[in-house]
């Protein structure tokens, strides 16, 4: 496996705190990884503590100093995880109201290998809206991990926190890398 840069996004959903179990696995394999939040996303996540073991900032606004450069890395992939039923709506209509939606539509636009995670119950994931949005994302090339093919399913409302434990981080974060391995032009 390449090392590459993993950008992540992060969503306000149950497993959200959990986000250094991908950020280390990155880290196993020699990634280097940086983490955007959504505004709401802030409340869930320990940010010093990620901020330290990324050593980048954790970004959830727009700069506020123009003409400062970007200090990341390009991404070699995307993992957006947990991944809410609102955001995957908004990502999937191109909607880019905050700055990890804009985050997100420009890395799918310059066709940045992108893996996504929903945390949603059954109630909303059998909602039209939500299911034109995942067909919709995976006719784009985004690659979801939904279904009995990826082991994981929306669950039950109300059991969310049963499932925070087995979020999977680390299958998304193989899932990226693969991808961004076969995004690699060929020497």
């Amino acid at each position: 496996m390449t090392p590459g840069h993993l950008q992540i996004v992060v969503c306000a959903a149950g497993p959200a705190p959990d986000v250094t179990t991908l950020i280390n696995t990155a880290h196993e394999q020699s990634w280097t990884t940086a983490v955007t939040a959504t505004p709401h996303a802030t409340r869930f996540i320990d940010i010093p503590a990620i901020e330290e073991l990324t050593g980048a900032p954790v970004r959830s606004d727009y700069r506020t100093s123009p003409g400062t450069r970007r200090s990341l890395p390009t991404a070699d992939a995307l993992v957006i995880a947990p991944a809410t039923y609102n955001s995957i709506n908004k990502i999937a209509l191109g909607l880019a109201d905050n700055y990890a939606m804009t985050t997100i539509a420009e890395l799918i636009g310059r066709h940045v290998p992108t893996v996504i995670v929903p945390f949603v119950n059954t109630a909303l994931a059998t909602r039209h809206p939500y299911r034109r949005a995942v067909a919709s994302l995976r006719d784009e090339g985004v690659h979801i991990l939904l279904g009995p093919d990826h082991d994981w399913e929306p669950h039950p409302p109300g059991t969310g926190n049963d499932r925070r434990l087995t979020f999977p981080w680390t299958t998304a974060f193989h899932a990226a890398a693969a991808l961004a391995e076969k995004a690699q032009p060929q020497k």
